[in-house]
């Protein structure tokens, strides 16, 4: 009976055309597929914050906090919300619902807040609302600029006039952050004896600088040949005009600016302070739209970094501080050298028991062919190629390549019987249809669930079942049209029973005779049969019971992505002075760990982030977990600060620490503290939890 296998067995060029076209549509996939860590997953947060100046915690909390609280849980996609005062600044974060619509959840948590914008102080600035994506906690690079000459409000000038505009311009990238920059800005530091002394109020400096530094346009005056356009200026430039100010007049007498106040020309904030390697510097965050590849997108920041760092002022220095790709680069070329291995020892272990490399080209065509094509696949399906996708890939190796050994394995059974090369193949294929049609589905029913779990684990190894589902189908197809045709050109009868594989071919002979006589034994005492099953099968209860209580659980092992990170607390009432004293000794502590070969610091008077950034692994032999325990008792030994050193997180939408504990109550926030307090120092009496391990954020209270 005839199959449609043998159309492609008769005609060759057929044959070709399907895997070519297969081949191209893998190739234009793989030029084109985005390039990430791990896959996109829906879990987005919303932050809203507001500021409201010289108000304090509990002002802050009472009136704008708890109202946008009420406010903004009303919105519908909200697992639950974060919030923090604190003073001058509230911050709240709502966390949406996985694969939520993040852009439905902002536009209905923007209406909320605008419903009750009225009822908040008149003072108070409008509420910026902006949206944070899981996997979008870091930047995936971070630059840094140093100078020995230029102050850091001159650096942030020159990065904002010059180098921001060029690396935003950058194809793939969505922004470039400026981190810890000061603009420039003109600093009025007030003397209260001066003022009092002269009776002025700060109010009264407050109206003269609005009235006296005033731009607007008021019109035009046209003649009958001229027309020109009239500005009302009274703008002052430079610090001598805002010393010259008059700020009172009376009598005759002049009361100027500089009588009263000392004007220089400084930054808008000096709560931030960022270090780079011990060294003062400005950061900048490159961030890359979701749907580019960030691989790509660095790479071409990298190629603009190189021309800006030619064009640099004299005495200033730019490095990139962090690069997050150069992680997947190197997670990617290790699968990469994993996948090329497997393919190497199939190969080999092919040509050992099939015998001739006749026989081992058959499958060797057909897993480039099958795994090109899943990357077609994924493309179709907006898969990108990630580290659990690669896995998928590696893995399918060892399954793509059965229904290809099974084809060459039947047509050579026919040959051993007589047949010619043609009919060999058209029989074995035919005979194979059902067969490999079952193999093809039973593997792509196996891992398919996968991707039909919900939750996190679902939303991750979502593209990991079906990259692997896919691959296994195209090496069915592969085996159906391919495979046939190769064996009926390529294969030849005679070398079966010499060599390697000789001898495999007689000793399975020799195994199936051994095991069909045993066989029939066994058949014969079906009780022992059923004790031996029953046995087994209690065995297997018990196993199923015991191992998940024993072993240890995770859903993902951490990564060695050469880099810590420590997370600042600070009190909540220290100044950025104080706090730089103790990140100094921190940083000091990631400098004296052999691997470093950088540091970073951003500093702000309450909190801070920093971290360090390990020597590539071919360099090192010290994997960076085991750094992880002397950082933490070296930080440990530092006042006045409480930093917990992290490695970063497995898996994208994972908090900094393992475990993190809310306690709420109606009391008071020092009840609260005083109660976390005793909580924390009994658990660390008992040694329930290794120091790190615990999110012990205890500190003043921030309302």
């Amino acid at each position: 009976m005839k199959s449609f296998t043998d159309l492609f067995i008769k005609r060759p060029v057929l044959a070709l055309v399907v895997s070519f076209v297969i081949l191209i549509a893998g190739l234009q996939a793989m030029k084109t597929i985005n390039v990430r860590q791990y896959p996109r997953s829906d879990i987005a947060a919303i932050t809203v914050q507001t500021v409201y100046v010289g108000a304090d915690a509990e002002l802050v909390r009472g009136f704008i906090t708890t109202p946008l609280e009420r406010a903004i849980a009303a919105a519908d996609g909200i697992d639950y919300i974060q919030s923090q005062s604190k003073q001058g600044e509230s911050l709240i974060t709502a966390r949406l619902k996985l694969n939520y619509d993040a852009n439905k959840a902002l536009s209905d948590i923007s209406s909320k807040v605008d419903a009750i914008r009225r009822d908040l102080p008149p003072d108070a600035e409008i509420p910026v609302i902006s949206i944070e994506a899981a996997d979008s906690q870091f930047a995936s690079a971070y630059l840094s600029f140093t100078s020995d000459i230029l102050q850091p409000n001159e650096v942030t000038d020159y990065l904002v006039r010059l180098v921001q505009p060029r690396l935003t311009a950058v194809g793939g990238v969505q922004k470039a952050d400026i981190l810890g920059g000061r603009t420039f800005a003109m600093r009025i530091w007030m003397k209260p004896d001066r003022m009092a002394a002269l009776n002025i109020s700060p109010a009264q400096v407050r109206s003269m600088l609005g009235r006296n530094n005033y731009l607007a346009a008021v019109g035009s005056t046209k003649g009958s040949l001229l027309q020109v356009n009239l500005t009302a200026n009274t703008d002052l430039h430079t610090v001598d005009d805002f010393k010259k100010l008059v700020v009172r007049q009376e009598k005759g007498n002049l009361v100027r600016l500089s009588d009263i106040a000392d004007v220089v020309l400084g930054a808008e904030d000096y709560n931030t302070e960022v270090r780079f390697s011990g060294e003062k510097a400005v950061f900048m965050g490159i961030w890359v739209l979701p749907n580019a590849n960030s691989v790509d997108v660095i790479k071409r920041v990298r190629v603009e970094m190189e021309q800006i760092q030619k064009e640099l002022p004299a005495g200033m220095k730019a490095e990139i501080a962090y690069d997050a790709t150069a992680y997947i680069n190197d997670a990617i070329h290790e699968v990469v050298k994993t996948l090329i291995d497997t393919l190497l020892i199939v190969m080999v272990v092919i040509f050992l028991f099939l015998g001739s490399f006749r026989s081992v080209i058959v499958p060797v065509v057909a897993i480039p062919i099958s795994l090109i094509g899943a990357l077609f696949l994924m493309q179709l399906f907006g898969f990108t190629l990630n580290l659990l996708t690669l896995l998928a890939i590696v893995l399918s190796v060892g399954l793509v390549v059965d229904d290809a050994i099974v084809v060459v394995e039947n047509v050579e059974r026919h040959l051993r019987d007589g047949m010619s090369r043609m009919n060999a193949a058209l029989v074995g294929a035919r005979e194979l249809i059902g067969p490999i049609i079952a193999m093809t589905i039973t593997l792509a029913a196996v891992y398919t669930p996968i991707a039909l779990q919900g939750g996190l684990t679902g939303a991750l190894f979502r593209e990991f079942a079906l990259t692997l589902a896919g691959a296994v189908f195209i090496s069915g197809v592969v085996a159906l049209t391919l495979s046939p045709m190769m064996s009926a050109n390529l294969l030849r009868a005679g070398h079966v029973d010499k060599g390697f594989s000789g001898i495999v071919n007689r000793t399975f002979d020799r195994f199936r005779d051994w095991y069909g006589s045993h066989l029939d034994r066994t058949l014969n005492a079906r009780p022992a049969v059923y004790i031996f099953w029953g046995g087994i099968s209690l065995l297997a209860l018990i196993m199923f019971a015991t191992i998940p209580k024993m072993a240890t659980k995770e859903l993902a092992p951490k990564e060695d992505q050469g880099v810590i990170f420590g997370i600042i607390t600070a009190p909540a009432n220290a100044t950025i002075d104080d706090t730089i004293r103790y990140a100094d000794a921190a940083g000091k502590v990631f400098q004296s760990i052999p691997d470093t070969r950088f540091t970073f610091q951003l500093t702000f008077p309450d909190n801070g982030f920093g971290g360090m950034v390990l020597k590539p692994w071919g360099v090192r032999k010290t994997p960076t977990k085991d750094y992880l325990p002397q950082v933490q008792a070296k930080l440990g030994a530092i006042p006045g600060i409480q930093m917990f050193p992290i490695m970063p997180s497995a898996l994208p939408g994972a908090d900094n620490f393992p475990v993190s504990f809310v306690i709420t109550s109606t009391a008071d926030q020092e009840r609260i503290l005083e109660f976390a307090r005793q909580i924390f120092g009994k658990a660390m009496q008992a040694h329930v939890f290794q120091f790190g391990d615990i999110d012990t954020k205890i500190d003043q209270p921030q309302s």
